[in-house]
């Protein structure tokens, strides 16, 4: 089973990710982490240097590659894999797509301590953060609102998480 676990940046895809891919002894693949691979260039560079654009180019390929290469995997995608090129229609017609749905607040108090890693909100001054979040949010919920399951992640617990997977 392919399992692929979205949601906005900060939502702790990453982190699920890891623990599910021990408790089911899948492969675990971060997205972002193969392309700075692939690339050998950090994601904040690829950015810099060749635009949003080819940067979701990249994420699309390097998606359809593992999940061609991979019949059993667990991926974290990046919070804008579901929004660009079909990618949601895609990874929905190969594997379950879980949406980790996470608070606002939650969002903001994550990423704040990360801003400098993240290449969409760098230059965003601390204040205007929280307003810049609802917004990318509110324009990126249509795709993730089309994921096989939304879950909860501030109370979600890893058994909670694994057996919505398998039954729901």
């Amino acid at each position: 089973m392919r399992i692929y676990l979205i949601g906005f940046m900060g939502s702790g895809k990453s982190h699920w990710g890891h623990l599910l891919s021990e408790r089911m002894t899948y492969p675990f693949f971060d997205l972002d982490d193969v392309i700075v691979q692939q690339e050998g260039k950090a994601i904040t560079e690829i950015f810099t240097e060749l635009g949003e654009e080819e940067f979701r180019r990249m994420e699309k390929e390097v998606l359809e590659r593992l999940t061609e290469t991979h019949p059993d995997m667990i991926l974290s995608c990046g919070g804008g894999t579901p929004c660009f090129f079909g990618n949601i229609d895609y990874m929905k017609e190969h594997g379950k797509v879980i949406w980790l749905n996470t608070s606002i607040d939650t969002l903001v108090a994550r990423l704040m301590k990360e801003k400098s890693h993240r290449p969409l909100l760098r230059d965003i001054p601390d204040a205007e953060l929280k307003a810049v979040i609802i917004k990318r949010l509110y324009d990126r919920k249509l795709y993730y609102e089309q994921a096989h399951l939304s879950l909860p992640e501030e109370t979600l617990t890893l058994e909670q998480l694994q057996s919505a997977i398998e039954n729901g």
